[in-house]
């Protein structure tokens, strides 16, 4: 049985026929006269229906243009669909005894001189699902896109095309599924060594280059309009790369990952770069790969003059995760270097601990605090740039200080 729309309302003809008549009945809402066998019949009436078999044929009003055939096998919609518009084919698939569009689908746009419709989309359906080759044409009737679905309906491999006939996407799988319509044999590497493919903007300008090895992307290059790289990315043996360029060239990111074996094969980021306009690295973090995925092992940051700014090491003591900090003065000296570890238990905090100190630009000690073993600051010196002390305290948790030796 048809479905009623929820959002389209319903009428009676009386109800039309006095809402036409005040002009706030729109076109799409025209009263719909169906026969079937010769006899009137009222889709939304099983009792029109029941127990018959034929196709059923719904006009636009008494005499109009058919919008609608419909097939039904002893009162039930089972069979043929068939939508009209303007008395020109639209679309026709076939739904099974659940209601489900089941076997080829198809749908047509009208040709640019009018008349017949022009095939624009084909594809094979199960139980409402998509499976096998499904494809679609440009009005012109250059082939848009083809694509392979499994018996899961997901889509495994697919190839688009510009409208000129340029290749512009493609997606591989473990072996060649797309027939005729295109040869992924070759262009996905199943001919014997990587393939080489070039993908077109709709402008016909080439916006990436890939390379395919039985069915895997080993490499793919995304480029700017000028030609020139904007993006790579690289399998390696033991995971891969991805960079990122500005429009002249200059690599602005560099992002290296490995694979870590397992039931399911997971990718962990390895190494993370950022780079300046100037083509300078200015921020850095590493990463160790494991059997719970990775660790942070070191940050770094630099000045544009090339020197180091800030170097963050970690590592793992009695259970815990240790940071050790190291700053510099822009001329390459230390201006700070301490230590944290992570809370006990587990917390997302972090606590000071050990000895802190701060230097000036020429690298002298400046000052000096050491903590206790809860984070909490117990001594703090202050020394002059000849070495001198010039403050020296004993720190009490309430924030209190007391000279040392007073």
């Amino acid at each position: 049985m048809a479905r009623h729309n929820p959002r389209v309302p319903r009428f009676s003809v009386p109800v039309v026929l006095a809402l036409a008549a005040l002009g706030h009945v729109p076109p799409a809402l025209a009263v719909q006269v169906c026969e079937l066998n010769g006899q009137h019949v009222n889709p939304n009436n099983g009792a029109t229906t029941e127990g018959k078999t034929g196709l059923m044929r719904c006009r636009e009003g008494e005499g109009g243009p058919v919008v609608r055939e419909q097939e039904l096998q002893q009162g039930r919609f089972m069979g043929v669909v068939r939508y009209f518009k303007d008395g020109v084919l639209e679309r026709e698939y076939r739904v099974n005894e659940r209601g489900n569009r089941d076997g080829v689908s198809r749908e047509w746009a009208r040709g640019e001189a009018g008349g017949k419709g022009v095939l624009v989309k084909e594809e094979t359906l199960r139980d409402s699902r998509t499976v096998g080759i499904a494809r679609s044409w440009y009005p012109s009737g250059q082939l848009r896109r083809v694509a392979f679905h499994g018996d899961d309906d997901r889509e495994q491999a697919s190839a688009e095309f510009t409208s000129d006939g340029r290749l512009s996407e493609l997606r591989c799988t473990t072996k060649p599924v797309l027939g005729s319509d295109f040869d992924d044999k070759a262009a996905c590497g199943f001919a014997g060594g990587a393939a080489n493919v070039t993908l077109y903007s709709g402008k016909g300008v080439a916006k990436a280059r890939v390379a395919y090895e039985r069915g895997e992307r080993r490499r793919s290059e995304t480029l700017w309009e000028s030609g020139s790289v904007r993006e790579l990315s690289e399998l390696t043996a033991t995971g891969g790369v991805e960079r990122s360029f500005a429009a002249d060239g200059t690599k602005r990111r560099e992002q290296q990952w490995a694979t870590i074996a397992g039931e399911r094969p997971r990718r962990v980021t390895t190494l993370d770069q950022e780079f300046h306009e100037s083509g300078k690295i200015v921020r850095e973090r590493r990463w160790q790969p494991g059997e719970r995925g990775a660790e942070l092992v070191s940050e770094s940051t630099w000045y544009l003059n090339g020197q180091p700014k800030t170097q963050s090491v970690y590592s793992v003591a009695d259970g815990r995760t240790v940071r050790r900090e190291t700053d510099f003065h822009d001329n390459g000296r230390k201006s700070f270097e301490g230590s944290w570890r992570s809370e006990a238990g587990g917390g997302r905090g972090e606590a000071a601990f050990g000895t802190q100190q701060s230097f000036d630009a020429d690298g002298r000690l400046r000052r000096e605090r050491s903590y206790d073993e809860r984070g909490r600051i117990k001594r703090e010196r202050e020394l002059d740039e000849r070495g001198n002390v010039v403050r020296d305290d004993e720190v009490f948790e309430d924030g209190s200080r007391k000279a040392v030796g007073r």
